[in-house]
């Protein structure tokens, strides 16, 4: 039986039992979508900015993250909102999977009525870019992602010897993306 595992944290906030519940109740219904032994982790972080209630869900399923953010001035509505975009992903995510097996539905076929190939096409990768891979450390990182005006940058570093990516954030400070083996 597939099981989804609920973790609601407070940043700045103390989560009462009525917000935990709410959380863990949305969240839960996820596991009507899932099929076998599937695990799914979910983190609900609620935090409060600048009088907004805040809510970031991040769900791994199968090795995949979603992640879905809602912002409102009631933190019931930014958890229903976070939750609605996590649930319009993995609808997506499905919806691949099924077309990677099954084919096309008839409904997704071209038909002859006026319907361009153009809207019926799936997204793909148009470029491939390659790049001198030097080691640095994070600083140097955000320095040369600045430089070239981008919103992140790839890069080796220098004190793990991994692939690492910074990247700037909404609120103009950095992230950083380290991988766990």
């Amino acid at each position: 039986m597939a099981s989804v595992k609920v973790v609601v944290k407070g940043k700045n906030l103390d989560v009462t039992p009525a917000l935990r519940g709410y959380a863990e109740k949305k969240i839960v219904k996820f596991e009507k979508y899932l099929t076998g032994e599937q695990e799914v982790l979910s983190e609900v972080t609620l935090r409060t900015e600048r009088e907004m209630h805040i809510s970031e869900l991040t769900m791994v399923i199968n090795g995949r993250i979603l992640r879905g953010e809602g912002s409102t001035e009631d933190m019931y509505a930014s958890i229903d909102d976070s939750v609605d975009k996590i649930e319009r992903q993995f609808s997506k995510y499905k919806s691949k999977i099924q077309r990677r097996v099954q084919g096309p539905k008839i409904s997704e076929l071209p038909s002859q009525a006026g319907t361009s190939e153009a809207e019926t096409k799936e997204a793909k990768i148009v470029r491939t870019k390659r790049f001198a891979f030097k080691p640095m450390d994070a600083e140097e990182a955000v320095l040369q992602m600045e430089l070239l005006g981008h919103n992140f940058f790839v890069f080796s570093n220098a004190a793990t010897d991994d692939v690492t990516v910074v990247y700037k954030r909404r609120d103009g400070n950095y992230g950083l993306i380290e991988p766990e083996f």
